[in-house]
């Protein structure tokens, strides 16, 4: 078999690993969810039979699986790109360790095997708000989102005051779980604030979800770029769809303000307070976790 990837010959069933595969001492139960850069498991832990969320890092353009499970980069040119994502990878794995709090979701291991890296998580039951959304599951109230996102801000102003930015909040990385308490997951994207320079890496953009100073290089992130993508979301809910790209919002009177869009839905205060965090100009929305905060508890 050649060392290299050839698309030609490559298994449809080596994207991901099969049930009853061996990884360390967890065995894999199934495919939970994938994305450009990673794959996410349910898996059962062998010594206690305790289930578990293992996330393998896969970056689908840099590197393959071969047919020994080994995660081999594509060409030579990608080598080097996927050795400095697999050691942000274990960064993040570092990171996420040291963040134990009931809305951020919980690492309790990270290993190395078959030439990549996992990340085990603590495997909680709940259905992710895009799925919600999309099913039409819920009925959207003020109530309903207030528990939601004071829920999930809780979580986020613990990370904030380790100086890290999530930078993918988005409804497929929120879990809601009874009672209506939100799980923030995917640390993929995170960065230290303010930047370092030594460690920098590309942003990654969600549609519509990713603040205006995310698309540029120069752009300054802080607290405020999460801020909008909570704003996105709680938006999302009421529209039922995702609103139009940062960049595309500059000058486009066709998306209207939460305020006016869904007048008879919600307080007028509360609106105002979702518009506010979806300024497109950093400067003019909620600064930090604790304002946003503050200005819910006002609703």
């Amino acid at each position: 078999m050649s060392e290299y990837y050839d698309p030609k010959t490559y298994p449809t069933q080596w994207n991901y690993l099969q049930t009853g595969t061996i990884v360390d001492d967890y065995m894999i139960e199934r495919e939970l969810a994938h994305g450009g850069f990673s794959s996410v498991y349910l898996a059962r832990q062998r010594s206690d039979q305790v289930q578990v969320a293992i996330k393998e890092y896969l970056p689908r353009k840099l590197a393959h699986r071969t047919w020994n499970n080994e995660i081999v980069a594509n060409d030579e040119e990608s080598k080097r790109l996927f050795a400095h994502g697999r050691a942000l990878f274990i960064e993040e794995a570092k990171v996420l360790a040291t963040l134990k709090h009931p809305n951020i979701v919980e690492v309790i291991n990270f290993f190395q095997a078959n030439s990549t890296v996992y990340l085990v998580m603590t495997y909680d039951y709940g259905v992710t708000l895009d799925k919600l959304l999309k099913n039409k599951e819920i009925k959207i109230t003020e109530q309903w989102l207030m528990a939601v996102f004071g829920s999930l801000l809780t979580g986020l102003k613990l990370i904030h005051e380790h100086n890290i930015l999530h930078l993918d909040i988005k409804p497929a990385n929120l879990l809601i779980r009874p009672d209506n308490d939100t799980l923030l997951l995917d640390f993929g994207a995170i960065q230290s604030y303010p930047l370092d320079k030594s460690k920098h890496k590309a942003h990654i953009l969600t549609k519509g979800f990713s603040p205006i100073e995310q698309y540029s290089a120069t752009g300054i992130l802080g607290p405020y770029s999460d801020i909008y993508a909570v704003g996105v979301c709680m938006r999302a809910c009421l529209d039922l769809s995702v609103p139009p790209q940062a960049p595309d919002r500059i000058g486009n009177n066709d998306f209207p303000l939460a305020q006016k869009a869904h007048a008879r839905k919600l307080s007028k205060h509360f609106l105002e307070i979702i518009d506010w965090a979806m300024e497109i100009m950093p400067a003019n929305r909620p600064q930090t976790v604790q304002e946003l905060q503050d200005a819910l508890a006002s609703v």
